[in-house]
C-alpha cells in the first residue's frame, strides 16, 4: 500500500454538520476499500481563491492515508459523482530524505 493525501472541498450550501457528514462518507469509503487512515484535518469554511460554481466559500477537509491504487480509484470515482463535493485533489506526498 502507498501513502496518499486527498483534499476535499464540500459545498457551502450545506450546514457544517452536513458538510462534516459528507467528509465522513469519504472516510467510510476508504475504510470499506481496505485503506488505513493515518491523519485527518477539518479546516472548516474557507474563502476560495477564485469563484467556483458561482460560490465563494467551501468547507475544506484533508485525509492522509495508506491504500491501494484500486481503493484510491474507487474513492475518486465516488467523490466525482457526489453532488456535495465541489473539488478534490489526491497526491502522493514526497518522501523526505535526510542528507548526511
Amino acid at each position: 500500500m502507498r501513502r496518499y493525501e486527498t483534499m476535499i472541498i464540500v459545498t457551502d450550501t450545506l450546514e457544517e454538520e452536513a458538510a462534516v457528514a459528507a467528509f465522513d462518507r469519504a472516510k467510510e469509503i476508504l475504510a470499506q476499500q481496505g485503506g488505513t487512515l493515518l491523519d485527518e484535518a477539518w479546516w472548516g469554511r474557507r474563502k476560495f481563491g477564485y469563484e467556483i460554481n458561482k460560490r465563494d466559500f467551501g468547507f475544506y477537509g484533508v485525509l492522509d492515508y495508506e491504500a491501494t491504487t484500486e481503493a484510491v480509484d474507487e474513492l475518486e470515482r465516488l467523490l466525482k459523482i457526489s453532488d456535495d463535493i465541489v473539488r478534490f485533489k489526491t497526491v502522493r506526498p514526497e518522501l523526505r530524505v535526510r542528507s548526511a
